[in-house]
């Protein structure tokens, strides 16, 4: 049995702390983008997200900006920072894989606290989960357009029974295609049929009105400004930092001011697993 949702939200948002990575422990051998755990200058392990690996820095950008706004809505994701990674870490790895993708990510990279001892989420449980947060878990991955949170592929830990959300890499993936992003900001995301925790999510309409108003303008602009301007590259019509967080934000508005069209879809498709 899962904790019930605390539903503590965040009043301030604080800087991302910036570590160095001062040793590589372990691959995590999950996806195709290799994600390690690794130990840092502050003796914590981290499990690091590489710049050079996949989707390269837009796969940290969605990780970031969508870990951000659920601790905002106060969901549990780990601590999210910058990592440090310096190339020569990787002269005493075996793996010629592991050596090229140290080298390819040397500089900034993303990492989230790791969590001792979590087991992966088992979806023969997710029956268990308060319906309040399955609602509100559901609700934030319809609004980040996270595609990835399956039974096939849960993307939730638990640890010391409370549920903690991870993986936020593929959320967002309208910034792969930037020419009609602001249309679709408007997609009901038929995704959310596959959510490991729709059939338990009865609140989906109650955790709109809960957590619509916290994410206002300025706690979006001040998650946006987390972004490293070096992982914002020119897109087409898109040509400095600035205006690419410009565009985020349009996008995160525009989505939050017609969260109604998403809302519906998600209660139809529960509604027809039922």
């Amino acid at each position: 049995m899962t904790a019930g949702w605390s539903g503590v939200y965040l009043k301030e948002l604080k800087m991302l702390r910036t570590v160095n990575v001062t040793r590589y422990v372990t691959p995590l051998r999950e996806g195709g983008s290799l994600p390690a755990i690794v130990e840092a200058d502050d003796d914590g392990l981290y499990v690091l997200k590489f710049r050079g690996a996949g989707q390269g820095p837009k796969a940290l950008i969605a990780e970031l900006v969508a870990g951000e706004i659920g601790r905002l809505l106060g969901l549990r994701v780990p601590e999210i920072v910058l990592m440090e990674l310096d190339a020569a870490l990787g002269r005493n790895e075996m793996d010629p894989e592991i050596q090229m993708l140290i080298k390819a990510s040397s500089g900034q990279n993303l990492g989230l606290d790791y969590l001792p001892g979590s087991l992966a989420f088992d979806p023969a449980a997710a029956s268990e989960v308060d319906p309040a947060l399955a609602s509100a878990v559901v609700w934030f991955d319809a609004y980040v357009t996270n595609v990835d949170r399956t039974p096939r592929n849960t993307n939730m830990l638990l640890w010391h029974k409370n549920l903690w959300l991870i993986d936020h890499g593929a959320a967002l993936y309208f910034q792969h295609t930037w020419s009609d992003y602001l249309a679709r900001s408007l997609s009901p995301f038929s995704q959310i049929k596959g959510h490991v925790l729709l059939p338990y999510a009865s609140q989906i309409q109650v955790a709109d009105q809960k957590l619509r108003p916290l994410l206002t303008r300025q706690k979006l602009e001040e998650i946006l400004e987390l972004i490293p301007a070096d992982w914002l590259a020119p897109e087409q019509g898109i040509s400095s930092p600035e205006e690419m967080r410009a565009a985020f934000l349009t996008f995160l508005l525009t989505r939050l001011e017609n969260s109604n069209i998403f809302v519906e879809e998600a209660v139809n498709a529960r509604t027809k697993l039922l």
